[in-house]
């Protein structure tokens, strides 16, 4: 363990993950995606959490010349230690919580699980990822926004935003099994946004290698710099999904696809202004929405 820290440990990890076996992958990956739970959960409760063996726990710490997996713990345990005495402080009050009873106990725990996912989108390095994806997304002559069952609402939403703003836009669905047909036109120009979470959708893995096969760009939205899509995307946002309800959240994610179309739009300057005036005009026209009462702040179309 001599000269390890969590994030020198962390990044050997991402670095090796290829490499390792379909278990000791799952070890991980949970190793990754779950510091603080890493750094105050026991052996024994990780694995329950994770649904990783014990066994294979203690094999991914071997593997890496460690005597067993409470040396990685400790490594994670310092970690936190050196964190702000907030981030600490919301880790041990979710542990306090685990296992609470009443419906007023569970929605706490989901906005506090919430909360701290939203919190991460904040970081330093989440922020430049971001604004990374944005400069390839502006840079880009179209946009294709692809993203299957629970993920399709996020790739929607970014598309209809950006529609509104005038940019140019293709929503990656279709009845009858056509909607993977409009990237025959994907070129070298373009870029794929593109959403998938835990459990995975083959589909839209399949998607991404094939665009990449095309020479466009892959700007991904997923769960983890493990995933399948992260390993294909020319840049990668990575947002949380676990709550203590049963299915994982799309918050994260609706938030940074959300701030990915603010900040194209302010890259578009005047266009955005003329294009979002002109999408008012033909939504007037239609009497879309029911008429705002005098004095009402004016909003941009939803």
């Amino acid at each position: 363990m001599a000269g390890w820290s969590s994030t020198t440990f962390v990044s050997e990890l991402k670095t090796q993950f290829g490499a390792l076996s379909p278990q000791l992958q799952e070890a991980a990956r949970w190793v990754i995606d779950h510091p603080a739970d890493v750094a105050l959960l026991s052996l024994r409760e990780q694995a329950r959490r994770s649904g990783v063996a014990p066994a294979s726990l203690t094999r991914l710490a071997q593997r890496f010349r460690m005597k067993g997996y409470d040396d990685i713990r400790r490594l994670h345990a310092e970690a936190v230690r050196e964190r702000p005495e907030s981030f600490r402080g919301r880790a041990q009050e979710l542990l306090k919580r685990h296992g609470s009873e009443g419906d007023a106990a569970l929605a706490q725990d989901i906005f506090a699980a919430l909360g701290r996912h939203l919190d991460a989108l904040r970081t330093p390095e989440a922020i430049a990822r971001i604004v990374a994806a944005a400069d390839m997304i502006a840079a880009a002559d179209h946009v294709f926004c692809f993203g299957q069952r629970s993920t399709f609402s996020v790739a929607f939403i970014f598309h209809y935003v950006r529609s509104l703003f005038g940019a140019k836009s293709v929503l990656v669905d279709g009845p009858g099994a056509i909607g993977r047909d409009a990237l025959r036109t994907i070129s070298r120009r373009d870029v794929l946004l593109v959403v998938t979470v835990n459990p995975y959708v083959h589909e839209t893995v399949e998607t991404a290698r094939y665009v990449k096969s095309r020479g466009a760009r892959v700007v991904a939205i997923t769960d983890s710099d493990v995933s399948p899509l992260a390993g294909i995307a020319d840049r990668a946002v990575v947002i949380g999904t676990e709550t203590p309800s049963f299915f994982h959240t799309m918050t994260p994610a609706f938030a940074a696809v959300e701030c990915l179309a603010a900040l194209v739009a302010a890259r578009r300057g005047k266009e955005t202004l003329a294009a979002l005036a002109e999408s008012e005009k033909q939504l007037a026209a239609f009497n879309t929405y029911v008429a705002r009462g005098k004095g009402k702040r004016k909003r941009v179309p939803s």
